[in-house]
């Protein structure tokens, strides 16, 4: 591919996300066998009442950089947040073989509105 062409191609691709929806669970921190850090959580979104096939997508996040992670840790289940990010597919290896998984890596993240508590 020529230098003009993957010019052109990197000038019309987007990678951006940006999710409103309340968390399933409260985020967990975790450590990598590389020593990295990160914040998982799952955001449910609503779809429009128009897909009545499903109602909502479960969409998996995690947060890398110091940050997100600073946002995401004080956030709790049922919260309603607000992400952007870009979504990725990461490789890896288990005990059975390589494996893949796409996930939303966030890049910032805010709390729109606490979990009603009982």
């Amino acid at each position: 591919m020529s230098a003009p062409t993957k010019k052109v191609e990197a000038e019309q691709s987007a990678n951006v996300v940006r999710l409103v929806g309340r968390l399933s669970a409260d985020p967990e921190e975790r450590t990598l066998p590389s020593g990295d850090v990160i914040w998982t959580f799952r955001v449910i979104v609503t779809r429009p009442e128009s897909d009545a096939r499903t109602r909502v997508d479960a969409l998996d996040c995690t947060a890398w950089s110091a940050r997100a992670r600073r946002s995401v840790a004080a956030w709790r289940a049922a919260d309603v947040v607000e992400v952007e990010g870009a979504v990725r597919r990461r490789f890896f290896r288990t005990g059975s073989g390589p494996a893949s998984r796409v996930e939303v890596e966030v890049s910032r993240g805010r709390l729109v509105r606490r979990a009603e508590t009982g």
